[in-house]
């Protein structure tokens, strides 16, 4: 059996196909088609019905190329550009009318909580008390659990390409230092209670997922993917911190240059480094290991591990109202 899905990111659609059988999601092939919508979707604003068209003809690609591997119509979400559009309904229902996918939004929640599942499969059981970061461009998800689904999730408005927007200009040039420490303090903010929660839940092992993680983990010396996505991967607090020194004082162009940093995501790579770094040091976390497995790992393993009838739920309660998914999170009470 082979089940794909599409994942709407803010600068990427990416389609992965997937064998199923013995109950784990093995990759057969893999897509992407590069649409930036963050570049075209201001923070608050609209989705243009330019960008919408462009998003309809990807999703129509995707489509077609799972089914020429063998897979049904993928498992299709948009995650938090599309989730925070004040025309986040008309985007969906075009999107349906002109493909025949269904394409949802996920809460916030529900994006980290799907993230930590791929990432406990990952990490197994010998990880114990897991904590997650997963910086996306319009927002971080943070994640503490003992098991197979998190204890705890928070979804906050810490993406990269946000808060590029927001607090850096766009990206292109060289900030200004006051430019660098505004962000810093709104990231402080943001992070103050969810970064005590997970103190005080004391993680055993701390895992980044996310290509923002992964390109500044190897900025920080961890191996370049060509070594496979089974050499393990780490990255201190301390050499993410000098790194956001370096990326200040560089151009986007500049910083496309540097090991792992990709042009597409140049401008953003300041922004994310500060949220991770911010993150790990409010966490307490020294170390955390980047891991492969993430959000689309996540969707294809729900879809296996508990049938069918969990994303029919999701899209039913998405096209009625974009209510929040089912089969609520066991979160836990906030320490007294």
């Amino acid at each position: 059996m082979r089940i794909s899905v599409v994942d709407v990111g803010s600068n990427t659609v990416r389609l992965m196909v997937a064998d199923a059988e013995g109950g784990v999601p093995l990759p057969v092939h893999t897509a992407k088609w590069r649409l930036r919508l963050s570049e075209q979707v201001k923070p608050g604003g609209p989705v243009p019905e330019e960008a919408v068209e462009r998003l309809a003809e990807a999703v129509t690609d995707a489509s077609r190329t799972a089914a020429r591997w063998g897979a049904a119509d993928p498992l299709a979400f948009a995650t938090a550009v599309v989730r925070a559009a004040p025309n986040r309904r008309e985007v969906l229902r075009a999107v349906r009318a002109r493909t025949g996918i269904a394409l949802c939004t996920l809460p916030g929640e529900v994006e980290a909580e799907l993230t930590f599942l791929g990432a406990r499969r990952w990490m197994g059981w010998r990880a114990g008390p897991l904590a997650l970061l997963d910086i996306g461009g319009g927002s971080l998800e943070v994640a503490f659990g003992r098991g197979r689904l998190p204890d705890f999730v928070a979804s906050l408005p810490l993406g990269a390409a946000r808060l590029t927007h927001e607090f850096l200009d766009g990206g292109e040039d060289a900030p200004e230092p006051e430019q660098v420490r505004t962000l810093r303090r709104k990231v402080r903010h943001q992070l103050r209670d969810v970064a005590a929660r997970i103190r005080w839940e004391g993680p055993r092992t701390a895992v980044a997922t996310s290509r923002t993680f992964q390109q500044l983990g190897r900025l920080c010396g961890a191996l370049p993917g060509r070594h496979g996505p089974f050499v393990e991967r780490q990255m201190r607090c301390s050499d993410l911190g000098e790194a956001i020194g370096r990326l200040a004082a560089l151009t986007a162009v500049e910083r496309a240059r540097l090991p792992g940093i990709s042009a597409p995501r140049a401008a953003q790579s300041l922004a994310g480094a500060v949220v991770g770094h911010t993150a790990m040091k409010l966490t307490g976390l020294e170390t955390v290991t980047l891991c492969p497995w993430a959000i689309r790992e996540g969707v294809l393993l729900r879809h296996i591990e508990d049938g069918p009838s969990w994303w029919a739920e999701v899209t039913r309660r998405n096209e009625e109202a974009h209510l929040p998914a089912p089969a609520p999170l066991r979160v836990a009470s906030a320490p007294g």
